[in-house]
C-alpha cells in the first residue's frame, strides 16, 4: 500500500510511535526512526525492521526541541531518501503540576518538544510534498487536544495549538494532493502515560491504583486503555489513498471519553 514511501515518525522508538512505524514499514514504507534510547538497542530495532519487512530504515536521533536539529535531520533525509512522504508528528513528553506551581522550564520544553517541533517538520516536508503532488501529515495530538484535565497547562495548551495547526494547514494544501489529520488518542498505555502516573498521585493525593481508576480510565467508557495498535491502525488508514478526501480533521480515539 505505501510501497516506495518514505515515513519520518518522530519519537518512534517507543510507544505510540514505534507501532506506527512498524505499521508503515509492514505496509512497505521506508521507515525513517526518530527518538532518544539506548544505542545498541535502537540499532537493534532498526535492523529488525529492515528484515521482518524488506525496507529501508534509518534512524536521526535529533532532539525535537531544537530547531537547528530538526533542520540537520531534513537535510540528511533529503540526502538518503530524497525527501518524504508521510510525516507523523509524535513526539512528545508530558509534565503534570498546578499551574502556579507549574516549573517554567517544564512549559517551555513541553511547547517545544510538542507543538513548535511540528511547526518545524511541517514546514521542511511541504516543500518536497508539494513538488510530488502527494503528502499525508498526521499528528499525534490527544483527547487534550479537544478538552482539558487539571495540572497539564502545558501539555493541553500544545495539544490544542496542535489541533488548530492541523486544521489550518490543510487547509493551505487542500488543492495540491496532501492531507493533514489530527488522531487524539484517550490514555493509551505507553512509557509516557506509565511515567505521570506516579506525577499526578504526587499533585492528586492518590495512590498510584487510584489514578489509573478513578483519573485515567474514568474518563474513558470503555474502561480500558487504547492500544498502541489501534492508533497505529487509524495512522494508517490516514495514509492511503482511501483517505484522500479525509483532511482537517481532529479524530478521537479515547473509548468515548469525548462523547461527555
Amino acid at each position: 500500500m505505501l510501497s516506495g514511501k518514505t515515513a519520518l515518525v518522530t519519537g518512534s522508538t517507543s510507544g505510540i510511535g514505534l507501532a506506527i512505524a512498524e505499521q508503515f514499514a509492514k505496509a512497505g514504507a521506508h521507515i525513517v526512526l526518530n527518538g532518544f534510547g539506548d544505542a545498541a538497542e535502537i540499532a537493534t530495532l532498526r535492523a529488525r525492521l529492515a528484515k521482518e519487512h524488506g525496507v529501508q530504515v534509518h534512524y536521526n536521533g535529533a532532539d525535537m526541541s531544537k530547531p537547528e536539529a530538526i533542520e540537520a535531520m531534513f537535510k540528511e533525509i533529503d540526502a538518503k531518501f530524497g525527501g518524504i512522504d508521510i510525516l507523523v508528528n509524535n513526539a512528545g513528553i508530558q509534565f503534570v503540576a498546578p499551574v502556579d506551581e507549574f516549573p517554567v522550564a517544564k512549559w517551555d520544553a513541553i511547547i517545544a518538544i510538542n507543538l513548535t517541533a511540528a511547526f518545524h517538520t511541517i514546514r521542511l516536508a511541504l516543500p518536497g510534498m508539494k513538488q510530488k503532488k502527494w503528502g499525508r501529515i498526521i499528528q499525534i495530538a490527544s483527547a487534550h487536544a479537544l478538552v482539558a484535565s487539571p495540572f497539564k497547562s502545558a501539555y493541553v495548551a500544545a495539544k490544542h495549538g496542535i489541533a488548530g495547526l492541523t486544521k489550518t494547514v490543510a487547509l493551505e494544501v487542500a488543492e495540491q494532493g496532501i492531507t493533514v489529520n489530527a488522531i487524539c488518542p484517550g490514555y493509551v498505555w505507553t512509557p509516557l502515560v506509565e511515567k505521570q502516573i506516579p506525577e499526578t498521585a504526587k499533585a492528586r493525593g492518590m495512590t498510584e491504583e487510584e489514578v489509573i481508576q478513578n483519573v485515567l480510565l474514568a474518563a474513558q467508557p470503555t474502561k480500558q486503555f487504547v492500544t498502541v495498535e489501534q492508533v497505529a491502525a487509524l495512522a494508517s488508514y490516514f495514509a492511503s489513498d482511501a483517505a484522500a478526501s479525509i483532511t482537517g480533521t481532529v479524530m478521537p480515539i479515547d473509548g468515548g471519553w469525548t462523547a461527555h
